[in-house]
């Protein structure tokens, strides 16, 4: 069966994954109020049709950090992106490159950065937390350098994690023990295509780009306390400067919803912010990144290459954020349910859904460039 829309990956990705794998993938923090907010805020965007201009070209194209990219898309940093297909990172990335788009791939992704990297002929980017052990962050940046990544996103907003129920519920977190192990490996048997495909032949099964640093004796499923002793609370702005000074490329800041905290951004010497709340997996209630997004661009001007991700469901989702001032988008959810149900083809076939939806907002707004989404194109609602 083929997706008739991007939605329905996400139907075709429960029946397939392992319980605690989708609700890891699909959940929020709390009571979701800011997961569903995300999406709500955005789809509540109301657009102005025109009619009778010239939408016979419409193109997709747009630059970003200096290169031209297929369409403003990129796919985003998902820990355990691994596994929700073989090697699911690697074949995601193929799936991005194809179509033109960046792949940003995880610190805690299951693949690692150089098996990624070498994967396809385009650089990817790499997606960086702030760590305790400030020797590590320097190796992992010596190695993202050392595979070609050319750009850095560096998420800021995880100094501890966000309380995630769902995945407490469904024996992801806090259940390390025999009990714990026996859940998943019970959820892991009703999933026999999951259990063979992944399970068996898509091992490694550990976060490779910090495998070194775990416990040998520690299981994949082990990262949350991993996380949870080495993500770093105390980190301010000043100590970023080291990062800024390490990375010659492009340097992005994930996890900004205030203008203040964007002007930081410009004073560290950033060349790009993404507007995110973390898939509504840190502060449930903070603001939606469609919200937020206009008085962030406000503030910076055009000091900054200004992203954003949160909600994104569609190509219409795509045009709406372009038009509340990013110059691009980040996919998270979007692209892993794809790749659970199809595998590369299915993140192919996402982001061709996703080509195809934006060119009809853009006909049917009348824009023919990516440049002329503006605000120009909202319609004012009372």
């Amino acid at each position: 069966m083929k997706a008739a829309d991007i939605n329905d990956f996400r139907a075709r990705a429960k029946a397939k994954l392992p319980h605690f794998l989708f609700e890891y993938l699909d959940g929020g923090s709390y009571a979701e109020t800011t997961l569903h907010r995300n999406v709500a805020d955005l789809q509540a965007i109301s657009l102005k049709q025109r009619v009778l201009r010239d939408v016979s070209m419409i193109d997709l194209s747009t630059e970003l950090f200096g290169r031209k990219w297929g369409m403003p898309v990129a796919l985003a940093p998902v820990g355990l992106g691994g596994m929700y297909a073989r090697r699911g990172e690697v074949q995601a990335a193929r799936a991005a490159d194809a179509a033109g788009v960046p792949f940003c791939l995880s610190t805690v992704g299951v693949c690692p950065i150089e098996e990624v990297a070498a994967a396809i002929p385009s650089p990817i980017w790499f997606q960086l937390y702030v760590l305790r052990d400030r020797g590590v962050m320097r190796d992992l940046l010596a190695r993202a350098k050392a595979a070609g990544c050319t750009t850095l996103v560096f998420t800021v907003d995880l100094p501890v994690p966000g309380a995630r129920y769902r995945d407490m519920r469904s024996g992801l977190a806090g259940a390390s023990g025999l009990s714990g192990r026996l859940n998943r490996a019970l959820q892991i048997a009703r999933k026999p295509g999951w259990a063979y495909d992944v399970g068996l032949r898509g091992g490694p099964h550990n976060l490779g780009n910090v495998a070194s640093l775990l416990d040998s004796k520690a299981g994949l499923l082990d990262f949350f306390a991993w996380v949870a002793a080495n993500f770093d609370p105390s980190v301010t702005w000043d100590d970023l400067e080291f990062i800024r000074e390490m990375w010659e490329g492009p340097l992005i800041i994930k996890g900004i919803l205030d203008p203040d905290d964007a002007r930081s951004a410009v004073r560290l010497g950033a060349d790009g912010v993404v507007v995110s709340n973390h898939g509504g997996r840190q502060l449930d209630g903070a603001m939606s990144p469609a919200r937020a997004l206009p008085a962030i661009r406000d503030a910076v001007g055009d000091d900054l290459t200004v992203l954003a991700d949160g909600g994104v469901r569609s190509g219409l989702d795509v045009v709406r954020m372009i038009a509340l001032g990013a110059d691009g988008v980040l996919v998270g959810r979007a692209w892993v349910n794809a790749l659970a149900a199809e595998g590369q083809a299915g993140v192919a076939r996402m982001l061709s859904l996703m080509a195809s939806e934006m060119r009809v907002a853009m006909a049917l707004t009348g824009v023919t460039k990516v440049a002329d989404i503006t605000a120009d194109i909202l319609a004012a609602v009372k």
